[in-house]
């Protein structure tokens, strides 16, 4: 646990320093994110906070390589690589869509690229966890499959990311939820604690937490596409390596047992993890399509939009988003992990708070128009 922690301060540190010098070659180059009818913000703030995410993720992969426990697992070390490498390639699609406005197609084009050279490494999923056993198709199939999750992973927090602090902060707990339910798996089951799952997810949490202090409400630095699209593709292939490093036979698949459910977390656990930004992205293509509009026409109507429309502020919003996050996800974990009777209400609980949170306030009064 201790080299864990180690990397998270790592990447922390890293990103949270290199996000000023980001700012500044953003501001060069005119990499700002203009005012536009749709955007919440009210003067132009610089982008490339993606870049200094990447930089904190390769220094906290720099020291995981020499450290004697996760430096010597080669397995970890491929898929670290291979994961790197992708990130490096989806960071530059969204440096150059930053930069020049790329149009959907080329973006996408950019963003298959990234997966499939992290799928040509081996980077995909071997098998599925379902009731009674576990479901192992053709390789290929997965690969499709594989590439899928994370595309589909890359977009939902792209589309998320719409106020200060948003997309950092929901990455970041779903992050830490997936280090937890991993790590812990790995001690209950007596398995190798040194894997790329654990290893990319409290890296990628490490790197979220040293950007928020720069793009918390009122931001000063945006992350951009290459920052959005980089911590989705990091956060669904962290969950996806996680297939090839553990024994599917580890844990027991008992139809009706009490461990049926820590059987099916790597199937539930990384849609709880992307439940918000997964959900924000099938609203939007649901009712773009419906008005007969491209589904990657922006619009104002996401969630965080709607719960500002509601009368909450701008810090309120995004504070209600990460409630709902950690809910869903530490959630499905505890619950998983630690049925019972107190967690169940402790799950309760919070979830009665976070209704109470977020439909509590009224809906802010139109100003009344003035006599002529």
């Amino acid at each position: 646990m201790r080299e864990y922690l180690l990397v998270l301060f790592v990447a922390m540190a890293t990103t949270f320093l290199l996000t000023g010098v980001a700012r500044k070659i953003a501001l060069k180059y005119g990499a700002v994110a203009k005012v536009r009818a749709r955007d919440v913000h009210k003067v132009p703030i610089p982008y490339f906070g993606g870049v200094s995410i990447l930089g904190g993720l390769i220094a906290g992969f720099a020291v995981a390589s020499s450290l004697p426990f996760l430096g010597n697992s080669l397995q970890v070390a491929h898929d670290a690589r291979a994961i790197l490498i992708g990130g490096v390639v989806i960071c530059a699609v969204g440096v150059v869509d930053d930069l020049y406005e790329l149009d959907p197609i080329t973006k996408l084009a950019g963003m298959v690229l990234a997966v499939g050279v992290m799928v040509v490494q081996g980077i995909q999923l071997y098998w599925l966890p379902l009731p009674g056993g576990i479901l192992s198709p053709p390789p290929a199939q997965l690969a499709v499959v594989t590439a899928g999750i994370l595309l589909v992973s890359c977009n939902a927090v792209n589309f998320v990311d719409g106020l200060d602090g948003l997309a950092a902060g929901v990455t970041a707990i779903g992050a830490a939820a997936f280090f937890t339910y991993s790590y812990l798996l790995n001690v209950e089951q007596n398995l190798d604690r040194a894997t790329t799952s654990t290893l990319i997810t409290v890296a990628l949490a490490g790197a979220c937490l040293g950007f928020l202090p720069h793009n918390f409400f009122p931001a000063r630095v945006f992350m951009g596409d290459s920052g959005s699209l980089l911590i989705g593709l990091m956060l669904a292939a962290s969950t996806i390596s996680l297939t090839g490093q553990m024994d599917p036979n580890a844990v027991p698949y008992e139809v009706g047992g009490s461990s049926l459910l820590p059987a099916l977390l790597p199937l539930i656990l990384p849609i709880a993890v992307l439940a918000i930004p997964a959900l924000d992205l099938s609203m939007a293509y649901i009712r773009r399509t419906k008005a007969g509009r491209s589904p990657f026409a922006a619009d104002k109507l996401h969630l965080h939009h709607r719960l500002m429309q509601r009368g909450h502020s701008h810090r309120r919003a995004v504070l209600l988003m990460y409630l709902w996050t950690a809910l869903i996800a530490f959630g499905v974990v505890v619950l998983g992990l630690l049925l019972s009777w107190w967690t169940v209400l402790l799950v309760v609980a919070v979830a009665v708070t976070a209704i109470l949170l977020t439909t509590g306030i009224p809906r802010r009064e139109s100003p009344p128009l003035a006599k002529v």
